[in-house]
């Protein structure tokens, strides 16, 4: 776990200043079509974040605990559209600098531990297992965001 969260510090720190460096103009376009903007994709990696940081937290002590969530509606009940473009970087980038901390200090017996997923069916995953797949979905829209190479997902 402490490789995954060495790995997501080196994202975070090369990734903030690419983000800073986008026009405003380009973080609020609404491309139409249901299509979230570059605000509200990112304004999605911090839903994530949050849901995935109660996985890598509450995994440890609960068994396989369900936490699953509702990405449109959070990204809706947000509003990332309406705020600045700077607190929504912050707050990613904050975010991700927590889950950071707790990966490095997941034992490794707890980093097998099970965590639910699934909506109405059970997904079981290892918290391991969760944080690398964040760590490749974090990569997957960061480069959306950014217009760099496609990072498949």
């Amino acid at each position: 776990m402490k490789q995954l969260a060495d790995e997501l510090h080196a994202i975070v720190g090369s990734y903030a200043d690419k983000l800073r460096s986008t026009s405003n103009e380009a973080f609020s376009v609404l491309p139409g079509n249901g299509k979230w903007s570059k605000k509200q994709e990112l304004g999605h990696l911090i839903d994530s974040a949050h849901t995935n940081l109660r996985r890598f937290v509450t995994g440890q002590y609960e068994d396989q605990p369900g936490i699953v969530y509702n990405q449109d509606f959070w990204v809706s009940c947000l509003h990332y559209q309406e705020q600045p473009v700077e607190d929504i970087i912050e707050l990613w980038k904050l975010m991700n600098k927590q889950i950071a901390v707790v990966f490095a200090s997941i034992s490794k017996s707890d980093s097998q531990r099970l965590v639910n997923t699934g909506k109405g069916k059970a997904e079981l995953h290892t918290i391991e297992w969760l944080a690398a797949d964040y760590l490749v979905h974090l990569r997957h829209h960061l480069h959306h965001i950014l217009e760099l190479e496609v990072v498949s997902y």
